[in-house]
């Protein structure tokens, strides 16, 4: 796995990373992972032609909720717990195009279970890269909404 840019695994069950690639496609479900979550454009730069299908055809399941990079929405948050939650208890990469959303996104579902505080959410999120102004304050937002919900 650590050939995919970005590469991050987080537990036995999780990782996130950027975009996979086709033919590390068949490695993920070689490796176990039973669910693909796509937070990136599906006609972005470093997007495959068909992630959905070629997910499917590998028998896991697939997800895409595509977060523009300028503009994250706590409502894509939202729904990407509702995913997450849906699928507690398989096993899930998370990705992107550069592990930016992803690394973001799956920092903040551990602090909404409860498996990092908010400092260590922000250490995970940094180890990976270092968010801009909209970025963090997506994370603020995401904090705020998680802390209401």
């Amino acid at each position: 796995m650590s050939s995919i840019y970005n590469f991050h695994q987080v537990s036995d069950r999780l990782a996130c990373s950027g975009q996979p690639g086709e033919g590390q496609l068949q490695s993920i479900a070689d490796d176990g992972y039973q669910v693909v979550v796509n937070l990136g454009l599906s006609n972005g730069k470093y997007a495959l032609a068909d992630e959905a299908l070629s997910v499917k055809n590998l028998g896991l399941a697939y997800h895409h909720i595509p977060v523009i990079f300028e503009n994250p929405q706590v409502e894509e948050l939202a729904e990407f717990i509702g995913v997450m939650n849906n699928h507690s208890k398989e096993k899930l990469l998370v990705h992107c195009a550069a592990n930016y959303r992803a690394s973001v996104f799956t920092g903040l579902y551990l602090f909404a279970i409860n498996e990092l505080t908010e400092t260590s959410m922000q250490d995970f999120i940094e180890d990976v890269w270092q968010p801009d102004g909209i970025w963090q304050q997506f994370i603020e937002e995401g904090v705020k909404f998680l802390r209401e919900s």
